[in-house]
């Protein structure tokens, strides 16, 4: 087994250890589908324990001899992430178990956020926009901020976005489910194809995609057209895989 801990948990050496052995057994599910987290709470600090699916044999070799896990990856990358000040939940420790030469199972595991809210509030029935108008600004600059960092989170959908809001009415966001992720130049097109999974009516999409240019010194006009033109090929794309899916399931 591989396993990898940040000095400042070497005191949880022993809990980081055991978890193969108790994962299946004990801590609360927070979050279970094609992943499992659970929440372990120790000495009053409470840490989530994500687990990765066994991957299919192929993804086992190319996870074993070519390319670093997802467990190494979060790990790693959140380290990065907190470097650059921008927020994600504090790396304790990942993992790797093998079997027969290959990766089999991997964790990551890190302290548990207080922050609750995500943005997943904006695609809800009924959901009153103008009441969270000032949130969805908030959210497009600060992914306008990533950007200019050279920060493209891949998987950015509305449950990997926290937020908390302060009492002078401003925002704290923090990315989750960072394993993949990308550092590089993020151009117009590239960064307005980055919101085509958020959930949310015409009026938001239009709202982020302004803020967006403007915190950007982009046109809006032309920011506008992408990010709803990304949005709508995000969904078609998604209606033809859920058709597949349902045609094959019979």
């Amino acid at each position: 087994m591989k396993l990898i801990i940040n000095s400042d948990f070497k005191s949880y050496t022993s809990f980081i250890e055991s978890i193969p052995s108790i994962f299946d057994k004990e801590g609360e599910s927070i979050y279970k589908a094609r992943n499992e987290i659970k929440t372990y709470t120790i000495n009053d600090i409470t840490f989530n324990v994500k687990s990765y699916k066994v991957p299919i044999l192929i993804n086992r070799i190319a996870y074993t001899f070519f390319r670093p896990t997802k467990a190494k990856r979060a790990y790693e990358y959140a380290l990065r992430l907190l470097s650059m000040g921008i927020q994600t939940p504090t790396p304790v420790a990942y993992m790797e178990e093998k079997k027969h030469g290959l990766l089999s199972h991997s964790y990551f595991i890190s302290l548990h956020t207080p922050m609750e809210g995500n943005l997943r509030l904006f695609g809800l029935p009924g959901h009153p926009f103008e009441e969270t108008k000032d949130l969805a600004i908030a959210f497009a600059q600060y992914t306008a901020h990533l950007h200019e960092k050279k920060v493209l989170h891949i998987d950015y959908s509305p449950g990997n976005i926290l937020y908390e809001k302060r009492e002078d009415g401003t925002y704290d966001f923090s990315l989750i489910d960072i394993n993949r992720m990308k550092f590089c130049e993020v151009d117009m097109k590239t960064g307005c194809k980055n919101f085509a999974r958020m959930w949310g009516n015409d009026d938001f999409f239009e709202t982020i995609a302004r803020a967006y240019a403007k915190e950007r010194g982009w046109d809006e006009e032309e920011c506008k057209k992408l990010v709803f033109a990304y949005r709508d090929e995000d969904r078609q794309q998604r209606k033809k895989k859920e058709a597949f899916k349902k045609k094959w399931r019979g």
